[in-house]
Order: structure tokens, then sequence, then C-alpha cells
């Protein structure tokens, strides 16, 4: 009896012993939390909407959201790892790489683009009356005119970025040298109070800043970012290079869940509840009306210039695919204007940079898992609606002989 009560306390000792050492192996192998950073900006949709959807959830990610107070803060922490990602703008990684607005030859990969469209320029009200919307060929005399009594400073929110380069093509169409004004760098929250105590006469940011300026009689729109360039890129999902290498299977799954989010905020019969999400301070923080009105494509202009209406150029997240596949043309273009405005030395390895930084072979993965058809359209010419000036992403170098400074 004895023997047989000792072999049943062995196997229960031995049991317990390989229960705890697969506890054990399971809290050993549990994986951190994936950490995503966003500007509060209407564009942060597609997180938002992921993360309150339980689409992360979904396709099997723990993530984790946090608001960040500015575009270097989002570089520092994605390059560092303290971020595994983040909501950024499109042309940050190629800022940061050519030196442009970091440490030159520092990868941040792009896998993805979250938005199209829905950016503006705002301008003081000291421009009400001199100038109107889209009335590119008055903004210089304008800004002559206020310069014979102070100097006259933009704002735009990182250097190389997506605001950046719309401000410098604006400015360059409107007939100004951008070096002859200031252009300072601003956090997107922060403008509309820059502007109120009179440190900037217009700047370029995303929505809702620049409804928000309206409404509250600050400045009014001057232009929106599709008036520049109809479906521009603008933000992307951007991802930390050693996340990238070591969790690629979880990075496909926070693609398929942000997709998901893109395709469902493109349905305009949801865009309402999308903006109820973002009013909220752990969001934007700003009026629901604005944010609301915009999502919807209906921009109230200020300056008593009434309400301009997009039909098929509002701010889009899927549009059938066309949104979210990174083109390797549009980085090169942006690297070009980088060029055509002094901001780097020599022109770079174009197609070597958007090489290395552009995971379009990742991006074709999760698109084809998701049933998304890949547009055949990059690497193909395009043209600015500002300026029709061709843009051969083959051929950088030809397009800067007609392209003005």
């Amino acid at each position: 009896m004895k023997t047989c009560n000792t072999n049943r306390y062995i196997k229960t000792l031995a049991l317990a012993f390989i229960l705890l050492g697969l506890s054990n192996l399971a809290i050993s192998q549990k994986k951190d939390p994936i950490k995503l950073g966003f500007i509060p900006l209407t564009d942060c949709a597609p997180l938002v909407v992921a993360k309150e959807m339980g689409l992360f959830t979904k396709y099997g990610v723990e993530v984790i959201i946090q608001k960040e107070a500015s575009w270097a803060n989002i570089r520092d922490k994605v390059i560092s790892g303290e971020l595994d990602g983040a909501h950024c703008l499109f042309s940050m990684p190629f800022s940061v790489y050519t030196g442009v607005g970091g440490k030159e030859g520092t990868e941040m990969k792009i896998a993805m683009v979250l938005n199209n469209n829905g950016q503006g320029i705002t301008l003081s009200k000291e421009f009400c009356g001199m100038v109107g919307f889209k009335e590119v060929k008055k903004v210089a005399a304008a800004v002559k005119s206020i310069q014979a009594r102070k100097e006259v400073t933009f704002a735009m929110t990182f250097p190389g970025g997506t605001h950046d380069m719309w401000l410098r093509c604006w400015l360059s169409a409107c007939g100004i040298n951008p070096k002859s004004i200031g252009i300072i760098t601003i956090p997107p929250p922060q403008m509309v109070a820059n502007m109120r105590v009179d440190n900037m006469e217009g700047y370029c940011v995303g929505e809702p800043w620049n409804g928000v300026a309206a409404t509250q009689n600050v400045g009014f729109t001057h232009i929106a970012s599709q008036d520049i360039w109809k479906n521009h890129p603008e933000k992307a999902l951007v991802v930390n290079k050693g996340f990238s290498e070591t969790r690629k299977e979880d990075l496909k799954n926070v693609m398929k869940a942000v997709m998901e989010a893109c395709k469902w905020l493109d349905v305009m019969g949801n865009r309402k509840k999308a903006a109820a999400w973002l009013t909220k301070p752990n969001y934007v923080n700003a009026a629901l009306p604005v944010i609301e009105a915009r999502l919807m494509g209906s921009n109230d202009l200020g300056c008593e210039l009434g309400v301009q209406k997009y039909k098929d150029d509002y701010m889009m997240f899927h549009r059938n695919g066309d949104v979210n596949m990174p083109r390797k043309s549009h980085a090169i273009w942006f690297m070009t204007q980088y060029v055509r405005f002094g901001m780097v030395s020599a022109a770079p390895n174009y197609a070597a940079i958007a090489d290395k930084i552009i995971m379009d072979d990742l991006y074709a993965e999760v698109a084809k898992s998701m049933g998304v058809t890949m547009p055949a359209d990059d690497m193909q010419p395009f043209a600015l609606k500002i300026d029709n000036v061709q843009f051969d992403p083959k051929n950088p170098a030809e397009y800067l002989k007609v392209a003005k400074k």
C-alpha cells in the first residue's frame, strides 16, 4: 500500500513539474503588445477604427495605440523601437534617410499607405479679402503687401514631410520663392493657437486643424491638398526596421486589421461613427462638427467664402485598394522635391532608397490575402494639378529642368 501511494505521489509531483514548466514556457513565449503611435489628426482614423472595432484582436494581435506630441516624437520613437510603428507622414522615411529631417542613412520602413487627400493650407485673417479660395495668382501680391509691414512666416509640420512639400509646391505655383519667406515647424495640434497669437501668416497641416481655424475665425482655408495633387499619398503605416524583420507575421496581421478599417471608412455611412470616436480626448480632441464635416467632404472655408464640397477627392482611405499600395514613384517624387528646393546638396540614389524603404512585397502578400487588387500604375508618369508639370519617376533629372523652384 505504501509503495502504491509513493508511486502516485511521485507521478503527481512529476505532473506538477511538467505543468509548471509548460506554464513558464508559455510566459516566456508571450509576445509584447505592439505599440503604434499617432498624431491627433483626422487621418489617424484607420488606427482608431481598427482599435475601436476590435479588428486588431480579430487578426490575433495585441495592439496599443498612443497619442504623440509631434512628428519628431514619432520619428525618434519608431527609430529607437519605443514604438513598433506609427501613423506617419508618407515622406518622413525619405526625409530622414536623406538627412533632411533626421540622421542620414537611418531606416524607417513603409508597410502601407493610410489615406489620400484631406490636408490644407490655411491663411490668416490678414489675407481675407485679398485672396480667395484657390486664387493662387493673387497670393504673391498679398504676401508682398504684408511684407511691407512685417516678416511673413508660414508653418508646416516636419522638414521634408508631406505638409512641407505641399507648402513649397504651392508657394512655387504662387510665384513665391520659399527662401523669401520664413518657414517654421509646428506640431499639428498647435497650429491654430500659434496663428491666433500671430506667430505665422499661414500654415499647411492635416484636418481638423484647418477646419478648426475657420470655425474659430482665426484663419480661412485657402486651398486643400487635393487641389494641389488629387489623390496624393498622405499618411502611411511606418514601422521600426527591427520589428519588420523579427515580427513579420504580426506586422502582416496589423496591416490586415488596418486594411479592413480603411475599407470600412470608405463607406460614407460609417464616417459619422468614425468622427464620434475621433473627437474623444484620447484621440484627436477637436469639435465633432468640424471633424465630421471635413471627413464627409464638406469644407466651410471661413472668411465668408462659403462651403466647398468635394465629391470624389475628399479624404479617402481605401478606394478599392488604390490608396493603400505604397508606390516607389511617389517616393522618388518626394526626394526629387528635396533636390528642387535645395534641401539636399546632391541628388540621392532615388531607386535604391525607394527599394530599401518601401515594403512592396509584404504589401502584395497582405493585399492578396485580403482580396485587394494591386494597382498597376507604379513608376508611371503623372502630374500635379497645381502646376501640370509631368513627372517621370524614371527620369527625375528631366523634371527638375522644368519645375520651378
